[in-house]
This record gives C-alpha cells, sequence and structure tokens, in this order.
C-alpha cells in the first residue's frame, strides 16, 4: 500500500525556510558568493527601478545597478547591520548613479544653494501634477508623463536624487539625510529647489488641467 502524498507546504512555511537578509549577508562576508548572488536576485528589480528613476535611461540603469552590485560585494566586510541590507545596499546604488551623472556632467541650468532659503521651505508642496486626467482633458497622460521625466532630467544630480527618494522611493526626510549624507536642513533645501524648479518647468502643464 502505498503512503499517501504530503501536502504542499504552505506558503509561510516556504518563506520560513528561506534564509533572511542578514543570514545571506554573514554567508557573503565568509565568502559565499551562491549568498551574495542571492541578494542580487531579491534586489536587482528594485535597483533597477529606482536608478532608472535617476537615468531615465534603461542601459544606463542596468549597467549601474551591476556597477552598484559590485561594489557592494567587494565591500560586504563593512555590513554591521546597523540598517537592514537594502538600506545599506540603496545608498551604495545612489552615490554610484550620482557619481556617474557627475561624471557626464549632467546638471541642472542653474545650481541652487542649499543653504539659501530654508525659511520658506514647505516640505508638503507638490511636485509635479498628478497624472490622473480624465480623457477629455487638453492633454493628455503620456504627454504629462513625459513632460514630468523632461523637467525631472533637469535637475542637478543631488536635486534629483531628493526628488527620486522622496516622492518616488517614499522616503522620510531623516532616511533621505542618511542616505545623502547630509543634514536634515539640506535635504529640505534640495527638495523646496527641485519643486521650485519642477513647478516653473511644468508651468503650462499646471495651466492646462
Amino acid at each position: 500500500m502505498t503512503e499517501p502524498s504530503k501536502p504542499p507546504p504552505m506558503q509561510a512555511e516556504i518563506a520560513a525556510a528561506a534564509p533572511d537578509d542578514l543570514q545571506l549577508v554573514a554567508r557573503a562576508q565568509a565568502g559565499e558568493t551562491a549568498a551574495f548572488s542571492e541578494l542580487v536576485t531579491r534586489y536587482r528589480s528594485r535597483a533597477f527601478s529606482m536608478i532608472y528613476q535617476m537615468t531615465r535611461n534603461e542601459q544606463d540603469a542596468w549597467d549601474l545597478a551591476q556597477d552598484g552590485f559590485v561594489k557592494a560585494w567587494k565591500n560586504i566586510g563593512r555590513f554591521r547591520g546597523q540598517s537592514s541590507f537594502y538600506t545599506w545596499l540603496y545608498r551604495i546604488l545612489m552615490n554610484v548613479t550620482i557619481d556617474s551623472m557627475r561624471r557626464k556632467h549632467i546638471q541642472s541650468g542653474t545650481e541652487f544653494d542649499d543653504q539659501i532659503g530654508l525659511r520658506q521651505i514647505e516640505p508638503g508642496a507638490a511636485t509635479a501634477p498628478r497624472v490622473e486626467l480624465q480623457p477629455a482633458e487638453k492633454i493628455s497622460d503620456q504627454e504629462i508623463r513625459t513632460r514630468i521625466d523632461g523637467a525631472i532630467a533637469k535637475l542637478s544630480p543631488e536635486h534629483r536624487a531628493a526628488i527620486v527618494m522622496r516622492e518616488i522611493d517614499g522616503l522620510e526626510y531623516t532616511e533621505i539625510a542618511a542616505q545623502m549624507e547630509c543634514s536634515l536642513g539640506t535635504v529640505m533645501s534640495r527638495l523646496f529647489y527641485a519643486r521650485k524648479k519642477l513647478q516653473a518647468l511644468l508651468k503650462d502643464v499646471y495651466e492646462n488641467i
């Protein structure tokens, strides 16, 4: 008589069986490349998405993600677990991206002084129009998306990074300051000026929605 087949494992059991990030990091720090490869598999899509929001170029995003992971592997011994692995990785990816943009001289037409105008900062100010229009509106969703992307591309690397972290990745101000290794006031100033420039570049978009 054959034994009844065992039921498939529940999703929770599958999740419990998978090593967490810190376990994989510990194994990677011991020289296990397969453990780091699993971390890459877990986060490569998020890494690409974040970098693409900065570069707006698919090939550049994949190349920079690869560069970031290589740098993370070389520096894995420095990870001390004081934050999540992805928070640590995010900083590396963002720095690699900003450095690349600086080398390519991607700058805004007018640079802003991070220390000016802090009294006028409105942290909750709108960044750009929401792409939630009805079909009868004057400007199409795609056209607005293209205009917004083009406006973001005119920001300097630091201002673009602040906008991406806050408006797209949803980081808190303190998290952005930690990632960019600057003061909270500098973060607020960069966001303030980035928003003002976007609003100026997208003035006609605002007028048509």
